[in-house]
């Protein structure tokens, strides 16, 4: 069965950090570009930050640049994302996904799986 399973979600205080972790089984990450993205409530869904298959090739929302960071453990089949200086608006749903025609920037429409989503929520 093909999937990512995505962990690491919770409760964190403004300012504090996280680290999603999304996990692939019945297929290997190697070659496909992988993305995060995030649905806040009443929001529509986002591109958070995207990477390609070779790493030459990331992309950050404006909102998270500086912030955020993206990376793979191909070893792992596992694509992370690092969350420092949280804050409110971060709150939402967030996904990974993985596609294995990837071009540039964060492209939620042709992403060939993802993942049900972890949940963030950021307090004042």
């Amino acid at each position: 069965q093909l999937q990512l399973v995505e962990s690491g979600g919770g409760l964190v205080q403004s300012g504090g950090s996280l680290r999603l972790s999304c996990a692939a089984s019945g297929f290997t990450l190697d070659y496909y570009g992988l993305g995060w993205f995030r649905q806040a409530p009443g929001k529509e869904r986002e591109g958070v930050s995207c990477i390609s298959a070779d790493d030459n090739r990331v992309y950050y929302a404006d909102s998270v640049k500086g912030r955020f960071t993206i990376s793979r453990d191909n070893a792992k089949n596992t694509v992370y994302l690092q969350m420092n200086s949280l804050k409110p608006e971060d709150t939402a749903v967030y996904y990974c996904a993985a596609i294995i025609k990837y071009g540039s920037g964060c492209p939620e429409y042709g992403m060939d799986y993802w993942g049900k989503g972890t949940l963030v929520i950021v307090s004042t």
